[in-house]
């Protein structure tokens, strides 16, 4: 079968377009053309794809009680899809199923659990799920992935010292050398960050570089993001200029949204104009819109009212229909007591088509009174 063909070897793309072309020419889908195209949503991360899938398997009712021979490896496919969907509820629901039918759960089944707890915050059935790995996975220092999964969940659960537990013991081999790879320190970064520890990120990804790990993007992102919350501003942009001369990753829009974050945090609104401005003649899309938005809070909260116009301007020329922008811009007029402005920008509103309702835009004639 040519679906079956295409997951095999990897080609998840031509696996969705194979399974698209299936469903509109009114090709026959059984169960094993939506276990295939689960697995092919999973690997290219295309929820929404993934998603429409699982809405027509809860229509057809077709998928998993039709195999005749029901195995993990179909049932992982389908707890998969639950995950990237981020039905969390409905993935546990299907492991307690998979036990009923005598099927046995893998290291794959545990880390979708895992997953799942993370998801609903369940930290007490996440302890269960990892006491079942200790009993249940003898290797478990060679399963990168579940071991990060560990790692995640108690940091999603916000018990920061039950993930260092889980990552200190993680690494350690049969003859005792120690090896964490890049996916295991980075989730342990992702789990200071989130968690408020930004000056533990600093310490851990110096750490990091000292065991000889290459940072990915995601480490980036966490590390760039820890200097703006703890006012390394200057650390940062070299952290962010290390990422492509030492590193050679390239600079991708969410990079250059963490280094505005921490320029703007900073006052460094200058600077944060020309990385945005950078950042625009690259990519003209949604990332850019909400550094200019970015940059428009900053400059209210700093007091830079022109740069702040520009900000606004700029990114009304991209979206002139966004009403984040307009309120921001709003509440940077009423701040600095420029009620013309303010009715100025209602009139400008009122041609764009825009209605006031719901906007909470300061009322000028009302502030004038005052």
């Amino acid at each position: 079968m040519i679906l079956s063909d295409y997951c095999r070897s990897g080609f998840s793309f031509l696996a969705l377009q194979t399974f698209s072309y299936m469903h509109t020419n009114g090709v026959p889908l059984n169960t094993y053309s939506f276990c295939c195209s689960l697995v092919a949503s999973c690997s290219m991360k295309n929820v929404k794809f993934g998603a429409q899938i699982h809405a027509r398997v809860e229509k057809s009712a077709m998928v998993f009680d039709e195999i005749p021979v029901k195995n993990t490896v179909c049932a992982n496919a389908l707890l998969s899809g639950y995950g990237e969907a981020k039905l969390w509820v409905e993935g546990l629901d299907f492991v307690r199923r998979m036990r009923s039918l005598n099927l046995n759960c893998d290291h794959f089944t545990l880390s979708a659990m895992l997953r799942s707890c993370a998801g609903l915050s369940a930290i007490e059935l996440g302890k269960q799920v990892h006491g079942s790995v200790i009993r249940k996975v003898s290797d478990v220092e060679a399963d990168v992935f579940l071991q990060s999964s560990l790692i995640e969940m108690y940091g999603k659960c916000g018990s920061v010292e039950k993930a260092w537990e889980v990552f200190n013991l993680a690494g350690f081999g049969y003859k005792g050398e120690r090896k964490r790879d890049v996916v295991l320190w980075t989730s342990m970064l992702a789990v200071c960050g989130r968690n408020g520890h930004f000056e533990k990120v600093i310490e851990l990804y110096k750490e990091m570089l000292r065991e000889g790990i290459r940072p990915d993007g995601v480490a980036f992102v966490t590390i760039i993001s820890a200097c703006g919350h703890t006012g390394h501003v200057k650390l940062g942009i070299e952290y962010f200029e290390s990422m492509v001369s030492d590193f050679g990753l390239e600079p991708r829009p969410e990079y250059y949204r963490c280094v505005v974050d921490l320029l703007c945090r900073a006052g460094e609104l200058e600077k944060a104009w020309k990385m945005v401005n950078e950042m625009t003649s690259k990519e003209n899309g949604s990332y850019s819109i909400s550094m200019w938005g970015a940059l428009l809070n900053a400059c209210n909260e700093f007091g830079n009212v022109e740069l702040g116009k520009l900000a606004a301007h700029k990114a009304l020329e991209m979206d002139p229909h966004n009403v984040g922008i307009y309120v921001l811009l709003s509440n940077m007029y009423a701040k600095f007591s420029m009620w013309d402005e303010i009715e100025q920008l209602r009139e400008l509103m009122k041609e764009s088509g825009l209605k006031k309702d719901g906007l909470h835009l300061v009322n000028p004639t009302r502030k004038k009174k005052e």
